[in-house]
């Protein structure tokens, strides 16, 4: 296991996932980025929350 030196770990980042209905996905790092696109492709997309 790796040193961290002291660093507080960083916390875990959330992931936004676009599925298209044509089944093509893109990951976002906003929610306000996932919405956008989904507008851009039509707005039929899901978008989902991912915690690692």
């Amino acid at each position: 296991m790796g040193c961290t030196c002291g660093a507080t770990p960083r916390p875990p980042v959330t992931v936004y996932r676009l599925t298209l209905p044509n089944g093509s996905t893109r990951q976002y790092t906003t929610r306000q980025e996932a919405e956008a696109a989904n507008k851009r492709a039509g707005g039929d997309g899901t978008i989902t929350v991912e915690h690692p």
